[in-house]
């Protein structure tokens, strides 16, 4: 990979200060200096903001910093963050701070984006199989299959997993598919599909659903359970909005 193209990751971050694994990171700047990231403080309440203004000082080749004033949940964290960096990078990625999906798993997306260049969109997959190590709660293991057959009928697409945190775009894809304001913070994932196949009606050719050699279930989920009541609302909502 040249420098012409460079990779960056957008990792939004809410009250992170005690589970960031700045040492993880710091091993990877130095293995793999042609990627970078760009952390988003979306509105924490803890010291996040002033570990991320550190960790960004200390590694400015690498390292970006977008401080949010007001927490504005998940989806509107990483819209910002890859606005932010749309017009200077070849492909833009998002990963959740507590490296479920661990870093090692970079490499492979962006060694599939590059072979492919039909792809737009390289999305993370936890399928559970025999020489990966997939460790999930069962619970929500269970509901999430649930989930995605539905998100599945809704796409009309064999989508297996929508939700991995772990995904890269081509930057020109990206720059339009986060242009607009999502409908939900939790489920946006599931539109930035559909706002894809907007554009890219030939979804085989477009977009690679990448199984995941590693992924591990890091404490409790920050989606509380109102959250999870909003659902069914948001997905009808997400599904009005985006039929063909």
């Amino acid at each position: 990979m040249d420098s012409k193209q460079r990779v960056i990751f957008i990792v939004p971050c809410y009250n992170e200060a005690n589970r960031l694994k700045i040492d993880s990171f710091l091993h990877f700047f130095q293995n793999y200096p042609l990627i970078s990231f760009c952390f988003v403080d979306d509105g924490s309440k803890d010291d996040t903001a002033s570990l991320l203004k550190h960790l960004s000082e200390q590694n400015a080749g690498q390292v970006r910093y977008l401080q949010l004033v007001k927490n504005q949940g998940k989806a509107e964290a990483v819209r910002q963050g890859i606005l932010s960096v749309s017009n200077e990078f070849a492909y833009i990625g998002y990963l959740d701070a507590d490296l479920a999906t661990p870093l090692s798993e970079i490499p492979n997306f962006i060694k599939i984006i590059e072979q492919f260049p039909d792809l737009v969109l390289v999305a993370g997959s936890r399928i559970s199989r025999m020489g990966a190590q997939i460790k999930r709660y069962w619970f929500r293991h269970y509901f999430g299959r649930i989930f995605a057959t539905i998100v599945s009928q809704m796409l009309k697409l064999p989508f297996y997993d929508t939700q991995c945190g772990a995904k890269l775009l081509k930057a020109n894809v990206a720059s339009q598919v986060f242009k607009e304001a999502f409908i939900s913070p939790w489920l946006f994932d599931v539109e930035v599909i559909f706002r894809i196949l907007k554009t890219h009606t030939d979804a085989a050719q477009s977009i690679y659903e990448l199984p995941l050699h590693q992924w591990e279930e890091q404490g409790e989920s920050k989606i509380k359970l109102k959250d999870l009541l909003k659902v069914p609302i948001e997905l009808l909502k997400i599904w009005k909005k985006y039929q063909w």
